[in-house]
């Protein structure tokens, strides 16, 4: 009895002799296209971010500012990155995921408006935190979502799928940014995402379902008002409303109807849960040494090698390429790790081994960064051929993105019942320090020279491997530790 709720809580199907409850009423096909259509939405983000690095030099002389001056739209652009998601991944774990989608799109295109109208600086700085506001929380949303349709032994390819749709934009983006940039001037960039978010707002108000566990059970509950949708109403026709004992047996989170409060806390409860405090701050640093190469790339390649707004664009391909190649291919070595550590596993659901499952690969990629990051600061502050430092932006982009794919599937595994919450705190931690790293970036290579400033950081990076090793050795116990004071009588 004792196994059969662990797994539960944990989003695992048990065997019982009563008829066979799915755990999402879904099929494989709809189950795709509702990942298809949440990372679509995630796209957002990272488009808003990353279309605009090419136009910054552009942005910079229409405004009469300096590239540092724009760089700081970047920052305040990932605190609020950072802060929102905290907010509305609280929002969505209660009130819904389809609510929380469309009330953040409305934001996003009213900034977008906006930002293509700026005159001044000041607006640009506003505007952009606004923009972030509304785009940022799609992830953490998206997540949520994953979570709500996926079982844990299903959840890594799905997550590896939703990943590379929501990184795509890191190769598209700044392609799109170039041209815009050097032909349509930089403001066309916004009324471009002012079009694409407004045909998502659409394609989501009309068929994304309402996949909330406390709010929907497995999806057989009827949403209602704005959270229903025609793609879940289809799906209702097909799979009648499940018998109540068996719907109570099938949903692996609160109880469906039961009235939640939001705790806005929540994200910051999660990064101090000692079970992956180590793994977040481990996850953040990674992150910002990433941003930090693609927030000054368009200046650097700008002023070492001369270049123009589309050259510079083309420059991002490699990291794009990289992240979504990246993210696949991690996502389905998860599931097939997790399949042949769950045949060969015979104790108890509880002492499941899930920090050497999730995080043992993350040694592989956190060498693969530092190298990646000393090669390229080096390599520009000598001037070495362009195709050198883009080389190490692939292996960069190949690293940081598996990273960020294996540490948010285990923060999904650990808090099931939470999942936008655990990817806004994640969102929290990693955007904050980004939003530093990419601020203080250009004045340490001034100072300093680009060699010794990525060689500072790749210091960082390897004394932060302390904390995987602190993260595997004791994460479980303090996993187990939490779970006992929630049920005491397991």
């Amino acid at each position: 009895m004792e196994k059969k709720k662990a797994d539960e809580a944990n989003g695992l199907q048990t065997i019982s002799t009563s008829p066979a409850i799915p755990y999402s009423i879904f099929t494989t096909r709809q189950k795709a296209l509702i990942i298809a259509i949440v990372s679509t939405a995630a796209t957002f983000s990272a488009f808003a971010s990353n279309i605009y690095f090419p136009a910054i030099p552009a942005i910079a002389r229409d405004l009469s500012v300096t590239p540092e001056l724009i760089n700081l739209t970047v920052t305040s652009y990932m605190i609020l990155q950072g802060l929102a998601p905290s907010i509305w991944g609280a929002l969505a774990d209660v009130h819904g995921r389809r609510l929380t989608y469309i009330t953040t799109f409305i934001i996003f295109i009213g900034a977008c408006v906006g930002l293509a109208e700026t005159k001044h600086y000041y607006q640009l700085v506003i505007l952009r935190c606004l923009q972030s506001t509304g785009s940022a929380s799609t992830i953490a949303i998206g997540a949520g979502v994953v979570g709500d349709i996926t079982t844990r032994a299903e959840r890594g390819g799905y997550m590896g799928v939703f990943q590379a749709g929501l990184l795509a934009p890191l190769s598209v983006g700044p392609i799109l940014g170039g041209i815009f940039s050097q032909t349509l001037g930089w403001r066309a960039i916004f009324w471009f995402l002012t079009i694409y978010s407004g045909a998502v707002l659409i394609l989501l108000a009309v068929v994304l379902p309402e996949t909330l566990r406390c709010k929907v059970g497995n999806g057989s509950v009827p949403a209602k008002g704005i959270s229903n949708s025609l793609l879940a109403h289809i799906q209702r026709r097909r799979h009648p409303m499940t018998e109540e004992p068996a719907l109570q047996r099938s949903v692996s989170t609160t109880s469906v109807g039961k009235q939640l409060s939001v705790d806005f806390l929540g994200p910051l409860k999660i990064i101090f849960s000692l079970e992956v405090t180590f793994v977040i701050i481990f996850l953040a640093i990674y992150y910002t040494v990433w941003q930090m190469t693609v927030a000054v790339m368009s200046t650097l390649f700008s002023t070492t090698y001369g270049m123009s707004e589309i050259q510079i664009g083309l420059t991002y391909i490699a990291n794009g390429v990289a992240c979504v190649a990246g993210t696949f291919t991690t996502g389905k070595f998860l599931d097939y790790d997790y399949e042949r550590f769950k045949k060969s596993y015979e104790g108890p659901a509880e002492s499941f081994p899930l920090e050497r499952v999730r995080l043992r690969t993350l040694w592989l990629w956190a060498g693969m960064e530092i190298a990646a990051s000393l090669v390229f600061g080096w390599t520009m502050e000598h001037h070495v051929h362009v195709s050198v430092p883009i080389i190490c932006t692939f292996f960069l982009g190949w690293a940081s993105t598996s990273i960020i794919g294996i540490i948010t599937t285990f923060m999904v595994d650990i808090f099931p019942k939470k999942g936008a919450s655990a990817t806004a705190a994640l969102n929290l931690v990693r955007c904050l320090m980004g939003a530093g790293g990419t601020a203080s970036v250009l004045p340490t290579v001034n100072t300093i020279g680009i060699g010794w400033t990525f060689t500072l950081w790749s210091g960082v990076m390897l004394a932060a491997l302390g904390l995987i090793v602190v993260q595997m050795a004791k994460g479980r116990k303090w996993r187990q530790g939490r779970e006992t004071m929630r049920n005491p009588r397991a």
